[in-house]
């Protein structure tokens, strides 16, 4: 019932008087400053470079904050009305602060630029709506420095972080995407892929019944997603070893496990015995391969070697499957 009168209490951006645009524009100012702040804060321990970006980025913000408050003073006074984004229709909105401690470093520049381009076209729509011609020089001027504030950041990161720290930071970047998600993912898919294959086929050959062999592979596939889920998160915390957080590691491993297995059960839906296995054979090797692929792309396995391993192994289980489903 609440949420159903809460576009009531919204303004729209064209009800706003020129006192309140500028009210708008200082609290945007200074909780943009805030956000570029918590980057920096969140980046520092990994990337000292680039966090150096975001504390200059906060800086201008202020900056900007404070060219705002003194021409607001000029025409309005000391009192400036308290007027958020979350208090407008359609404005742009900003992600808390404590949200920015876990996306990466891509997405934190992806997120910055996003920012900057979504505060010139606020300040380029405020413009318009202004009638003293200072306030209107201000905001104009406002709306091409956010428009340029990606050369900004630009030339901070030329100025803080050279092409050498910036390899290093994209080297721990991608490093830090293995160990959080890749390489609890692909131990999942692993799992799943090869662990299920001989209850599967077993189940398979021995009652030949589609409907029974895809229950009994969709509960090892969902039962062994949730135990290495679990695992995963419970055995480590991820500060000592560097592995990020637990949560993320627990929901990957979880996920591809479930996956791995479901791959070669969900076949067992089509009612025709043969046709079912022959085609859960094949999403067998398909994944197989997924997974040599996956070890040779990002965790630098030779592919040969890590074929003779996931391929050559899987193929043992899946004849185990088969040899104890007909006897």
């Amino acid at each position: 019932m609440i949420a159903a009168f809460l576009p009531s209490v919204r303004r729209s951006f064209d009800s706003l008087s020129e006192q309140e645009i500028l009210a708008l524009a200082i609290g945007a100012e200074e909780e943009d400053a805030r956000i570029y702040q918590a980057y920096a804060e969140n980046l520092r321990d990994q990337y000292p470079s680039s966090a150096k970006v975001f504390d200059d980025m906060a800086e201008v913000e202020q900056t900007h904050k404070n060219m705002l408050i003194q021409m607001f003073r000029s025409r309005f006074g000391d009192r400036i009305p308290l007027i958020r984004r979350e208090h407008v229709r359609g404005f742009y909105s900003r992600k808390p602060d404590w949200l920015v401690h876990n996306l990466p470093l891509e997405k934190i520049r992806a997120q910055a630029e996003a920012m900057e381009e979504q505060a010139g076209r606020f300040y380029a729509e405020a413009a318009k709506r202004v009638s003293d011609a200072a306030t209107r020089q201000l905001l104009g001027d406002l709306a091409l420095a956010e428009q340029g504030h990606e050369e900004i950041a630009r030339t901070l990161g030329e100025k803080h972080v050279g092409q050498s720290e910036k390899d290093a930071e994209d080297e721990t970047a991608h490093r830090q995407f293995v160990l959080t998600y890749v390489q609890p993912g692909l131990a999942g898919l692993m799992d799943g892929s090869v662990s299920t294959l001989a209850p599967i086929f077993a189940a398979a050959f021995a009652t030949q019944d589609t409907w029974s062999t895809f229950l009994i592979g969709l509960s090892a596939s969902v039962g062994a997603g949730i135990s290495m889920g679990f695992t995963e998160a419970a055995h480590d915390d991820g500060k000592i070893s560097g592995r990020g957080s637990p949560v993320k590691r627990g929901l990957a491993s979880g996920i591809m496990t479930a996956i791995g297995g479901l791959g070669h059960a969900l076949p067992y839906l089509i009612p025709h015995f043969w046709t079912a296995t022959m085609l859960a054979v094949a999403v067998v090797f398909v994944e197989l391969w997924a997974i040599a692929f996956i070890q040779n792309r990002y965790m630098e396995t030779p592919f040969l070697r890590a074929v003779m391993q996931v391929v050559f192994g899987g193929s043992l289980v899946l004849a185990a499957g088969i040899i104890i489903g007909h006897g």
